[in-house]
């Protein structure tokens, strides 16, 4: 099991690469790819939020300063 922080760095490396290939299907994998990390660290993230007890060294409190600092963006 990883972090959602974890997560949403792969999704990040994903779109990285993504970026560096020509449009067609090889950058379209890489943002599906991208995608699933995101939903998977949003599913993680939800379940740490509401077990706090059972998330991994330091993830609640990563999760509450992402959480609040993706609220202050919109």
């Amino acid at each position: 099991m990883k972090k959602a922080s974890e997560y949403r760095q792969h999704a990040e490396e994903c779109r990285q690469l993504a970026r560096g290939l020509p449009p067609g299907a090889q950058s379209d994998q890489l943002l599906g790819m991208a995608a699933t990390w995101e939903k998977l660290a949003a599913d993680r993230s939800a379940f740490v939020r509401r077990h706090p007890e059972l998330s991994m060294r330091d993830e609640h409190r990563e999760e509450q300063v992402h959480h609040a600092s993706s609220a202050a963006r919109t």
